[in-house]
């Protein structure tokens, strides 16, 4: 069993700086790609950033400049590096890892964290 936990949301104003950070722990043999999306009330679900197992990385444009993701992979953890926030950035954030166990490799989310940036 895997599990990804998340942490680091919260309420910040225009402008302002936060990190998200998602630990997984369990049953792992590797983490493949790992990454970040959210989900704005009454939106779809979109992709935020990805970051590959070789620290290659994606962002949506509506965060290039802004958002930076990373990785520690000796903790099997994913950071959201997040500046310059807007009111546009609120949303609850998932992270997401794939993860090879010992005989399958399967996508897992984390519970969600609540990012609201308001003044």
């Amino acid at each position: 069993q895997v599990q990804l936990v998340e942490s680091g949301g919260g309420l910040v104003q225009p402008g302002g700086s936060l990190r998200l950070s998602c630990a997984a722990s369990g049953n792992i043999f590797r983490i493949h790609n790992m990454g970040w999306y959210r989900q704005a009330p009454g939106k779809q679900r979109e992709l935020v950033a990805i970051i590959t197992s070789g620290s290659s990385d994606t962002y949506a444009d509506s965060v290039k400049g802004r958002f930076t993701v990373s990785r520690d992979n000796a903790k099997n953890t994913v950071y959201l590096q997040m500046n310059s926030l807007k009111p546009e950035d609120t949303a609850v954030y998932y992270c997401y890892a794939v993860i090879e166990g010992r005989a399958a490799i399967t996508q897992y989310w984390g519970q969600g964290t609540q990012v609201t940036v308001s003044s």
